[in-house]
């Protein structure tokens, strides 16, 4: 068996080479949403791949390519890595302190786009493959990527990617492409995600905008028939009242209650963090809170846009307005479903021409928090954080998961370098440099101890 201990001492001494890899990762663009330097990247996570001597391919899909690699192991057992590549555009680019394509160390971080979401955690895998080929001559087990260029765009094409391709990717178990530690430094398990249904919904009223004394009194407005469509959408209590939306909600079982029962109440944290005076439908915090915050399904408005929105006035009558609009789903919902649902709906209620244009959707899907992969990775973080992982039945994030533990039948657990003021997907992402350290230990233990068992 490979010695932990050796491993440690080859992490800490490659650290200086692995950062600077990462910092050449995260200096490559790839915007998926804008199209911008995904397949440069593809080819550079190729090249990383294969100079630790995996077989390496660049497979199409529909969209931007998936990079597949593998290499084998002592045991004839499989973990699959899920990662992706790409990132989330970097604008408001002038609320960078340095520009987000130009990696930059400072206090102990190292600051870029992409760094935690979702760069860091590659190279997290890589460097323990790293130190573990430096101490043993293979790997402990068998070892694939899946490292996907659509994550950050709600992974359109990846589920058929991975129906076609169940053969190439069969594994045991699979380690997610993202991990956390919470804000005292202890690691956390989510063993499921939520699923989303992603909108936009828009409506036309005229050829084009119009003097509001022209037709204030007289013409449709977009931007109130718009409004009256997504007032329609919710109770002023948070309630959704698309008929059929809740039916196949699935209520927490005993065994999730007392798993969120052991986490930390988040409340405190979340107003100080976010600046908030409280949460919606009067909950205080405790365990109300944190079953609310992921046992719930949601109805998000993400964005409006309608009218004249600059300095001063501008007295016109709107003719296009849009909103964007996320459902977050729990089991058993089903994407598809929901947007049938929210079409009929609106025309049920009189909103017949409000247009929908699906941008994406995922099913939610969980992992038994007591299956022993999970719960191996769970023990595996003990010698490096001083305790194991705490288990959250299920993130209130999203993630193609479902596809893996459908298509595949795998367990998949969670594990990497991320913390809560990461700020993925905001100006200054950044990631704890120790935090990156200890990630790679705990990595590094997940494939001795799965190679082992």
């Amino acid at each position: 068996m490979t010695n932990i201990q050796a491993v440690d001492t080859a992490i800490q001494e490659r650290i200086d080479q692995n950062l600077e890899e990462l910092s050449r990762l995260c200096a490559q663009p790839s915007i998926a949403a804008q199209g911008l330097g995904m397949e440069p990247c593809a080819e550079l996570v190729k090249e990383m791949l294969a100079a630790r001597g995996f077989n390496v391919q660049i497979l199409p899909t529909a969209g931007f390519p998936v990079v597949f690699a593998e290499r084998g192991g002592r045991s004839n057992k499989t973990l699959l890595f899920y990662n992706h590549y790409d990132v989330q555009p970097p604008e408001p680019l002038e609320l960078w302190e340095t520009p987000p394509f130009e990696p930059a160390i400072r206090d102990g971080k190292m600051y870029a786009r992409g760094v935690s979401d979702d760069k860091g955690h590659i190279l997290c895998r890589l460097a323990a493959i790293d130190a573990i080929l430096a101490v043993d001559d293979e790997l402990p087990c068998n070892v694939t990527f899946l490292i996907e260029g659509e994550e950050e765009i709600g992974s359109i094409n990846l589920a058929p990617f991975i129906e076609d391709h169940t053969d190439l990717l069969a594994a045991d178990a699979c380690l997610w492409e993202f991990g956390y530690v919470n804000s005292e430094g202890v690691p956390i398990q989510y063993a499921g995600l939520r699923g989303i249904c992603y909108v936009e919904l828009s409506i036309r009223t005229a050829s084009r905008d119009v003097h509001s004394g022209t037709g204030g009194s007289i013409f449709p407005n977009a931007a109130w028939r718009l409004t009256w469509a997504l007032n329609s959408l919710k109770t002023p209590d948070e309630q959704i009242r698309i008929p059929g939306f809740y039916d196949k909600v699935v209520p927490p079982s005993e065994r999730d209650l007392q798993l969120l029962e052991k986490l930390p109440d988040p409340a405190d944290e979340y107003k100080e963090r976010f600046g908030l005076q409280g949460f919606i439908k009067g909950i205080e915090g405790g365990q109300e809170l944190k079953r609310e915050a992921i046992f719930t399904p949601t109805c998000t408005i993400c964005g409006l846009t309608s009218g004249y929105q600059g300095p001063g006035s501008k007295t016109v009558l709107p003719s296009e307005a849009s909103a964007k609009v996320d459902f977050r789903l729990i089991p058993n919902q089903d994407p598809q479903e929901v947007l049938l649902q929210l079409r009929n709906h609106l025309n049920n209620e009189g909103y017949s021409d409000i247009e929908i244009t699906f941008l994406g959707g995922e099913a939610p899907a969980r992992t038994d928090p007591d299956d022993p992969f999970l719960q191996m990775v769970v023990e595996s973080a003990r010698e490096v954080y001083g305790v194991p992982m705490m288990i959250q039945p299920m993130s209130g994030g999203s993630g193609p998961n479902h596809a893996f533990i459908h298509h595949l039948n795998v367990p998949v657990a969670t594990a990497g370098v991320g913390y809560p003021d990461s700020r993925a997907h905001a100006p200054n992402e950044n990631l704890v440099i120790e935090n990156f350290v200890d990630g790679v230990k705990h990595t590094a233990r997940i494939l001795v101890n799965f190679g082992a068992d």
